[in-house]
């Protein structure tokens, strides 16, 4: 699921060797924080939400397909 994070949001963002995704498990969830430059927040969050919204749905999906759950929180 890392991996899949990394994909997508180093293609959406401007600086992506500046994008740090960090992986904690918390009881049966996983939480994936996003730290990257204050610039490239708004490309990731998008017009009213739309496409952190997106990344979170896709995000939930393929953690469900493996059984599992998974969060995504921006760390500004």
């Amino acid at each position: 699921m890392k991996q899949f994070l990394e994909f997508v949001i180093r293609y959406l963002v401007e600086f992506p060797d500046e994008v740090i995704i960090t992986e904690s498990p918390n009881g049966d969830t996983t939480v994936f924080r996003l730290a990257m430059r204050q610039t490239d927040v708004g490309r990731i969050i998008g017009r009213n939400g739309m496409t952190i919204q997106a990344i979170r749905a896709l995000l939930s999906s393929s953690a469900a397909r493996h059984g599992q759950k998974a969060t995504l929180e921006i760390i500004e």
